[in-house]
């Protein structure tokens, strides 16, 4: 298992926001983007740790639908 993982970066208007492809539910923005990967770093982390300590990974569609 590799430790790579591709983040996917856009620039809006005044944030830049970003996800990782590989894994749903890991998402962020920042005002710059060194912020934008540091900030995606830690949701890439604590995501991790979360399958580690047991929690089932978010399916893509979990990750993308919204409460009503």
């Amino acid at each position: 298992m590799t430790d790579e993982f591709t983040p996917v970066i856009r620039k809006g208007s005044r944030y830049w926001i970003g996800w990782i492809e590989e894994m749903p539910g890991v998402n962020s923005q920042g005002e710059t983007r060194e912020e934008l990967l540091a900030n995606l770093a830690s949701a890439r982390s604590e995501m991790l740790e979360l399958v580690r300590d047991g929690a089932p990974p978010l399916r893509p569609q979990e990750a993308s639908s919204e409460s009503p």
